[in-house]
Formats: C-alpha cells, sequence, structure tokens
C-alpha cells in the first residue's frame, strides 16, 4: 500500500502574493494545468494506468474570490476532543495527529469554524485543513476535500477554498489518506476547487 500523507499540493504559488485578480486566476490556471500534466503523464499518478490516456483532466467549479478568506488567526482549540489524537485512513490505518487550533471565519453569509491539523510528517508551521461540506459524497469525494495552509509572514493566515483538493484515495483506492473528522463539516455547499467530474457519472 501507498503511504499518501494527504498530497502534494503544497509547496507551489498559488498567486496570493501577485497584484490583481487577473493574475490570480493565471496562477491557479497554471497549477492546474500543471496538475493535469502530472496525473496524465507522470508514473506516479493517481489515475489508474489503464485509464490514464483517456484522462481529461480534473474537474473543477469556476474560481470564485468569494471562497477567499483572509487574515486569519489561529485561535485555540475548543472543541471537545483531545489535542493529540490518531487519524483514522482511507484504508483502516491510523497516522498521529494534533489538533493545532482553530479557524474561525464566515462563509455564505454565516460563521464557520475549522480545526487545523498537524501530521506526524509535518514541519513549521504549516497546518492541513480537511473539511466536509454540502456536496461532500454527490459532487465531490465523500472523505472530504484538503487544503494545505502555510502562515503569512506576520503569522496571520488564509484560507482558499479555490485551492482545496481531492486526496489521491478519490482516484484509487490503494492510496492512504486521513479522513476528515467530523468537527470539520461546514454547514453549506463549498462550490470552489475540485470536484467530481459530473460527466464522469459522479
Amino acid at each position: 500500500m501507498a503511504d499518501h500523507d494527504h498530497d502534494e499540493h503544497d509547496g507551489h504559488d498559488h498567486g496570493h502574493e501577485h497584484d490583481g485578480f487577473g493574475a490570480y486566476l493565471a496562477a491557479i490556471a497554471h497549477e492546474r494545468e500543471a496538475k493535469d500534466e502530472f496525473f496524465h503523464d507522470s508514473p506516479q499518478s493517481p489515475i489508474p494506468a489503464e485509464t490514464r490516456a483517456t484522462f481529461r483532466g480534473l474537474a473543477y467549479w469556476p474560481i470564485d474570490p468569494g471562497y477567499v478568506v483572509i487574515d486569519l488567526e489561529l485561535g485555540p482549540y475548543v472543541g471537545d476532543g483531545p489535542a493529540t489524537f490518531e487519524i483514522p485512513t482511507s484504508d483502516g490505518r491510523l497516522r498521529p495527529a494534533e489538533r493545532a487550533g482553530t479557524f474561525s471565519f464566515e462563509l455564505g453569509g454565516a460563521p464557520r469554524t475549522l480545526t487545523a491539523y498537524r501530521l506526524a510528517n509535518m514541519t513549521g508551521g504549516s497546518l492541513f485543513v480537511p473539511f466536509l461540506d454540502a456536496t461532500s459524497g454527490t459532487e465531490t469525494y465523500g472523505a472530504g476535500r484538503y487544503l494545505d495552509v502555510e502562515p503569512e509572514p506576520d503569522g496571520r493566515y488564509f484560507l482558499d477554498f479555490n485551492l482545496a483538493y481531492q486526496p489521491y484515495c478519490a482516484y484509487a483506492p490503494q492510496y492512504s489518506c486521513p479522513l476528515t473528522p467530523a468537527e470539520n463539516r461546514l454547514a453549506t455547499r463549498v462550490e470552489a476547487g475540485e470536484r467530481l467530474d459530473p460527466g464522469a457519472g459522479g
């Protein structure tokens, strides 16, 4: 079994440091093109080898700046779960994890919270923010989508749901992907980021 932590999506230039919405759109479009090329051509692609030749690219909702939440502080975790725990994975394993804190913000006209986690392989200020929403299980992968979050120079964070991505186990069952804890369910539709291909029968 492959030990797939939570994807290779972090480490790219997502364009939040560029001036202008046009540059932001171009940066995300470039990243999506690069990811499609990797999924189509790389031996490490999660797309099964027998279907890679017909892979048409990942499906996304249109980029929407309304799904970008900026200037967030990581607050203390105030939920009922323990600070350190073992997060279950898609292949039945348990992986050491830590509840690093909570992001509180407004989305869809209502206050929301998401817990941020640190996994055993993460360093520095990197945070893992998986989430479920009202599209999960129908229009997006049922076990949730992921955000990889890095601190800004001033220590604050931003959440860009246009960068939300599905784990490799959405494409092939041999990968080991963390399942989204129930505390990270958003009671709204998040029509941003990666989605299931609406032309592929769900």
